[in-house]
């Protein structure tokens, strides 16, 4: 049991603090694109906001309506959970009030304030929040719920009145319970710990109140009692194995099986706080996603890991919650430290991880993605999965387990509201590329309304308009894997007109932004050009990109829906009322099955690759709706392949036949590919032949 006298290094911790915090006024932040927690920008270009519009019109943002985990939570005095850590509740409103805000949506903005109205009037005299006893209380559920009000506040500081009064309550007691070391003692709640920093930081930086000290103990005792990341990221620790293969099996009763859930490896990529200028922590933050990705990683910019991390056979799963925990992590890293690898991986994950595992209108979703994946229905008998079930892979309102049905609204409204960042004093930049809209005043004082329009990824070029009270500067990020740019910038006062491309200005080499001084007001153009790169998957086999789009092979689309229900593994956890002014579960909420209708077994010669693509780059140009159907993004690869002897395994396509076994059982053809996200199903990791033709 700790004491409030025994907290070890708290003095020389809220020292090393308010030193960060000096220096961070005192010095330009080269290493670190600095966030400026910007209000979630409204979109200004349609391929997003249709995304938007379609998850507010999908099964996201109707949960509250039907979906018992959010309609008869607990947290709302109902009796539905999935699971004891009472995590429904806090999951959803992390994403919704992004997706409410963004959209500037009023009932998903009603909805979101009738929760937390719930939630804040129904706190407990110590500070508690949520429905818990006195003797069943553990911490780890506030972490998102606090993130969820914290952007609540960025969103509408209206709110603030009665949300920060309630979070510092909260913090007090969470304080006092983390000093005689109770309700923290569940490893999710320790491994996660990062997110309930990033609130605590927030307050500090934003609304400190008579509170820092309380605040940067309350950081310190998180990281003491925790289970520290760092200790796991370092060579004699982190398991760069496959881990099916190592000595002694990892199970979940594993020492170090909360370092390889594959969803806690997710969320605290992020482990790196903004005020801590430990070197060694800095390096164990770098390796953690550097390793994580490369010895564990998909090829569309997530975590292998169904359940726990597996390795990167084709054949294994990568969670949905996976998906939208790396995406926030990384964008957050971007923010933090300024690595440019860390916005690519951010935009790899949003572009590829995160479409390819929702259906055309969004009331569908699975629970594990798979590379090698060419079709996607319930899979009776064994899987190769380490501990999921049938309905993995599935397409449905809740398959497998609901987690990732309330969890999953986070992905693209969070992208969106940390596309923008402040750099230094007076700048503005563009970290995450996309299309939005942000108005902002910036610390030199500067007010500044920027919209950039673009089809990106899809499209190259990104058009940005801006007005400012005051000469500023705009910083667009080079993403890695660009091969040269353009850009044409014309400002006004005085038609000042420049252009600038790869020989002329170069990206910080640290951060990749490129920097331009910009007049009152404006438009800038702004072209990133990319060409075909492979990457090797093992076993002379390889994935295929372009720009921030991964690639995958085409194998035909069949939908069939089978039913209208909430099918999940937990549903017996699940009280089945769906009572709601829709009557029920909704007539759009379907599960599906779906095929493929061409051969999927195929081996291509990588030296035939040549891209495909319509014009899409023009100011005005509109990308098809939903853009990530199958056909519908302007892009396509071609290559040339032929069939070759290739079997299902446990209900999926088996690894790859190894290079001696790659024998053209039919004849050569050309074969497709398209953007991975728009392949319901799919192969993406593709094993490579080569192919004389004769004559």
């Amino acid at each position: 049991m700790g004491n409030y006298d025994q907290i070890e290094t708290s003095r020389k911790f809220q020292a090393e603090q308010r030193r960060m915090l000096r220096l961070k006024k005192e010095r330009p932040r080269k290493e670190a694109a600095e966030s400026c927690y910007l209000k979630p920008p409204h979109i200004s270009n349609r391929w997003l906001d249709d995304q938007l519009q379609l998850m507010s019109n999908g099964l996201a943002g109707h949960e509250h309506d039907f979906y018992p985990v959010v309609s008869d939570s607990t947290w709302l005095g109902g009796q539905s959970e999935y699971s004891p850590l009472n995590e429904g509740i806090p999951y959803w409103l992390n994403g919704l009030v992004p997706l409410a805000y963004a959209l500037d949506d009023g009932r998903l903005k009603n909805q979101t304030g009738q929760v937390v109205d719930f939630i804040l009037d129904h706190q407990q005299s110590d500070g508690w929040l949520g429905p818990e006893s006195l003797t069943d209380r553990d911490i780890w559920a506030r972490f998102p719920l606090c993130l969820g009000l914290m952007q609540l506040v960025e969103a509408d500081t209206s709110k603030s009145a009665k949300v920060l009064p309630a979070l510092y309550k909260f913090v007090s007691l969470m304080h006092i319970m983390l000093a005689k070391n109770i309700g923290y003692e569940q490893f999710w709640g320790r491994v996660r710990y990062p997110d309930m920093i990033i609130t605590l930081q927030w307050l500090y930086e934003k609304h400190p109140g008579n509170s820092t000290n309380k605040l940067l103990e309350t950081m310190s005792l998180l990281n003491q009692r925790g289970l520290r990341w760092a200790d796991y990221y370092n060579e004699g620790s982190f398991i760069f194995k496959d881990l099916d293969t190592v000595q002694l099996p990892i199970t979940g009763d594993s020492k170090v099986f909360p370092h390889v859930h594959a969803v806690n490896a997710a969320q605290d990529l992020h482990q790196c706080s903004r005020f801590n200028s430990d070197t060694s922590l800095l390096e164990s933050t770098r390796n953690g996603v550097n390793w994580t990705l490369s010895y564990h990683g998909d090829p569309a910019g997530s975590i292998t890991g169904d359940e726990r991390e597996s390795g990167q056979a084709p054949n294994r799963g990568s969670e949905l919650c996976t998906a939208v925990e790396t995406m926030y992590s990384l964008s957050y890293l971007y923010q933090a430290m300024g690595d440019r690898s860390f916005a690519d991986r951010c935009e790899r994950a949003a572009f590829n991880a995160l479409p390819v595992m929702f259906n055309n209108d969004l009331w569908a979703h699975q629970y594990l993605v798979v590379p090698n994946q060419p079709f996607s229905y319930s899979l009776n008998g064994p899987n190769p999965f380490w501990n999921t079930g049938d309905q993995s892979i599935l397409y449905g309102i809740s398959p497998n387990y609901p987690c990732c049905t309330v969890n999953m609204p986070q992905g693209l409204p969070k992208f969106l509201s940390n596309s923008f960042v402040q750099v230094g004093k007076n700048g503005l930049g563009h970290a995450l590329l996309s299309p939005g809209r942000v108005k902002t005043k910036l610390p030199s004082g500067t007010h500044v309304v920027l919209a950039c329009n673009t089809t990106y990824p899809f499209g190259n070029s990104l058009h940005y308009t801006y007005t400012a009270s005051a000469p500023f500067t705009l910083h667009l990020r080079l993403p890695s894997w660009a091969t040269r740019y353009e850009i044409l910038a014309i400002s006004t006062p005085g038609s000042s007109r420049k252009t600038y491309d790869s020989s002329s200005l170069f990206p910080d080499p640290h951060t990749g932004m490129l920097r331009l001084e910009l007049l009152e007001t404006g438009t800038v153009e702004y072209k990133v050009y990319s060409e075909i790169r492979t990457e090797d998957r093992g076993n002379e086999t390889i994935s295929i990109y372009h720009g921030a789009l991964l690639y995958a092979l085409d194998v035909g689309y069949s939908d069939t829906i089978i039913s209208g229900t909430i099918s999940t593994s937990t549903s017996e956890n699940i009280p089945q009322k769906a009572s709601s002014s829709l009557g029920g579960i909704p007539n759009q909420a379907h599960d599906h099955i779906i095929t493929n209708t061409k051969p999927w077994n195929i081996a291509i010669d990588p030296s035939t690759l040549v891209y495909h693509t319509s014009s899409m780059d023009n100011e005005d140009s509109e990308l098809p709706n939903p853009v990530w159907a199958h056909g519908a993004p302007p892009n396509s690869i071609t290559a040339t392949g032929c069939e070759i002897e290739w079997g299902i395994e446990m209900g999926l396509p088996a690894p790859p036949p190894l290079k001696g076994k790659r024998n053209c059982t039919g004849r050569v053809r050309q074969v497709v590919l398209r953007p991975y996200g728009s392949l319901k199903v799919h192969m993406a990791v593709l094993p490579t032949v080569r192919i004389v033709r004769k004559g």
